[in-house]
């Protein structure tokens, strides 16, 4: 799989995240390695970078600042599914590496 050039946006995410439906992931990759640039709602700018296995799957790395000026930072991995209108979706298990290290889940899907 091959995320160059999609963009995503939230539709589910754990009540101690960061990303709402106004935020806005422009993903893109360069063999297997993974960049995206997102901002909106809660987060004034943030970046990932991660690798992409064969099966799609991605292990990436997170900062993002916050509306209220914290520098954040986190661990994810993303599992996606492809839904009946061909879009994929992301199933995401994160963690927090600053702040309360606490865990959640999200799902992303393309738009």
């Amino acid at each position: 799989m091959n995320y160059d050039g999609k963009k995503f946006r939230p539709v589910q995410n754990s009540e101690n995240g960061e990303t709402t439906q106004e935020t806005i992931f422009y993903y893109q990759q360069k063999g297997n390695i993974l960049t995206s640039e997102y901002a909106g709602g809660k987060i004034k700018k943030g970046h990932l970078i991660g690798l992409v296995d064969e099966q799609g799957n991605i292990d990436m790395r997170y900062h993002q600042v916050n509306t209220d000026g914290e520098l954040m930072t986190g661990v994810c991995s993303s599992v996606p599914e492809m839904t009946k209108e061909g879009k994929v979706r992301l199933h995401e298990n994160w963690q927090w590496t600053s702040g309360d290290r606490s865990k959640g889940t999200s799902i992303l899907e393309e738009l």
